[in-house]
This record gives C-alpha cells, sequence and structure tokens, in this order.
C-alpha cells in the first residue's frame, strides 16, 4: 500500500536521505530464507541511564524482515525502555541504531516513523471520543487541493486497510470506545501499517483481551510477518511466545541475558532466564552483534 501524500516530511531524513519505506525486502517468509539477508534493524551496544539508574546497559539485538522477535523480562528489565529508544520516544544516551544497513539518527518519535517503525502500546494510544477512521489519520490527515481536511479519502482509504485485516469490521464512524478491545487493536495496528510500517513494536497486545480477541490479534501478527513486517513484540505471556515469535531475547536488571531460536528452547528455560538471568545449558545464542 503506498504511503499516504499526507503525510509530513522532515527536512533532514534519519536515514541519510532515504525514505527507507521500499518493500522490496518483505520477501522472505520463511525463517532461512530471511536470515540470509541483512538485519532489518540493528541495535548495537544501546545504554540509557536515568540519574544513577542503568536502565539499558550495552544491549545488542538484531530483527530481521518477516520475523517476530519476543523481548521478555520481568518489570523493570529495561524492555520497554529499549523499544521507546527505537520508537524516538525517549534519547539514547549510547551505542547506535542500523535500518537496512545505514546508520539511523532517531531523536523523535518522527523520525523514527521515517524509518518505517511504528509503535503499539498497551494503551493503543488512541483518541475514544474519534471514530476509527480519524484515529488512523491522528495528525496525520489527508488534505484536499484546498488544504481542507479530504473526509471522502480518508474514509475510502481507511476502509481499505481495515477491510484487509479484518473484513468483518464495518463500524468504522464509532467512537472507538465503543469498540471491543479486538477492534481497537484493528485500529491501531492498521494506522501502522497505512503508513508503510516496517519495524512495528508491539508492547503487550493481548494483555486485556479475552480468547478470541486474543486469536484474532495472533492471526493479524502472522498476517504482518507473512508480508515482511519486523515485529518486536513485547509480551509476559508465554502461549503468545511460543505461539508467535521465531526468537526471544530476555532481559534483566538492563542487561540482555541471551537471544534464542524460540524452537530451541523450553518455557522452563525461558522462565529461567527470566527469574535467575540463567543461560539456557548447551543451547546456543542466535546471534552476535
Amino acid at each position: 500500500m503506498s504511503a499516504a501524500p499526507g503525510r509530513s516530511q522532515a527536512s533532514e531524513h534519519p536515514l541519510g536521505g532515504q525514505r527507507g519505506h521500499d518493500r522490496a525486502e518483505r520477501g522472505g517468509h520463511n525463517m532461512s530464507a530471511v536470515n540470509t539477508k541483512p538485519s532489518l534493524v540493528e541495535l548495537h551496544h544501546i545504554g540509557k541511564a536515568f540519574g544513577g539508574v542503568q536502565a539499558v546497559d550495552e544491549v545488542s539485538l538484531n530483527l530481521y524482515a518477516g520475523e517476530v522477535v519476543a523481548l521478555l523480562g520481568h518489570n523493570g528489565a529495561g524492555k520497554s525502555t529499549l523499544m521507546k529508544m527505537l520508537a524516538g520516544a525517549y534519547p539514547i544516551d549510547s551505542g547506535e541504531v542500523i535500518i537496512s544497513g545505514q546508520k539511523a539518527h532517531i531523536h523523535s518519535p518522527v523520525d523514527a516513523q521515517h524509518c518505517g517503525i511504528e509503535s503499539i502500546y498497551q494503551t493503543l494510544a488512541l483518541a475514544d471520543n474519534l471514530d476509527a477512521v480519524a484515529n488512523l489519520f491522528l495528525g496525520r490527515e489527508l488534505l484536499t487541493r484546498w488544504n481542507t481536511l479530504d473526509d471522502r479519502r480518508m474514509d475510502a482509504e481507511a476502509r481499505k486497510v481495515f477491510t484487509r485485516l479484518n473484513k468483518n469490521f464495518k463500524n468504522v464512524r464509532t467512537p472507538v470506545r465503543r469498540l471491543s478491545g479486538g477492534q481497537r487493536q484493528v485500529v491501531a495496528i492498521s494506522r501502522a501499517i497505512y503508513f508503510n510500517a516496517r519495524i512495528l513494536i508491539m508492547d503487550e497486545p493481548t494483555a486485556a483481551l479475552g480468547p478470541e480477541e486474543t486469536a484474532m490479534v495472533g492471526n493479524l501478527v502472522r498476517q504482518l510477518k507473512a508480508e515482511g513486517v519486523g515485529i518486536f513484540l513485547i509480551t509476559h505471556d508465554m502461549p503468545d511466545v511460543f505461539g508467535l515469535s521465531d526468537r526471544l531475547a530476555v532481559m534483566k536488571n538492563g542487561k540482555l541475558v541471551g537471544t534464542y531460536r524460540t524452537s530451541d528452547v523450553t518455557e522452563d528455560e525461558v522462565l529461567g532466564m527470566i527469574i535467575a538471568g540463567k543461560q539456557p545449558e548447551g543451547k546456543a545464542q542466535t546471534h552476535s552483534l
């Protein structure tokens, strides 16, 4: 889907003048094919301190196109802080971010968006009093040639992207406060993919959902993965970890305990990493940046 013409342009792009929205890299659908390609994202020795507390300490992690990496750890482990730096919500104290082989200078959420990075937080960051169409384009509204809101075009574009994710989602003009949790997730995910997200950060996407809506979000994640979107999935839900992720990375006290292919570890081994910071014996990690 093409990028929306109404989107604002930064005067200096964080990827050295290239938009970084080329979807040609979305070819690999199985992990053996994906891993022969360069990483979509590389985080090198990322650090962040709040006063005297080192929230993230020398963390290196990568992500391939068409891959889901689950990011795990107890509360305060640093996983959300790490992702907020990638999303431009927090400044990076040390280290560097590489997007599709180019060093990225991410100083704000707008910079992150220009790099093809979108975030879906647990709260979804939706305006409850607005309908799904208005939320999709909130802050990036489409305009007519007379610089007025192009409501007709926004409605048509919104219905296309909502139908793409959930063909049964019809009540797009209902205030989102009246929508179910799953429908609200559709709105949040639609906002990301409409603006050509190649890298999606999902923070506890199923935490407040029932079984049926959790399954729907899981299907959306698999659909985006098949289209080549790289996803960082922050979650405490082990069924999500083992049902959706290709790899998992565990953090504890701001440090990276290890990164493993999900199929290579057991739930007990994952819990051992989260609780005790203990790496599984005899299990090889999946990358070394």
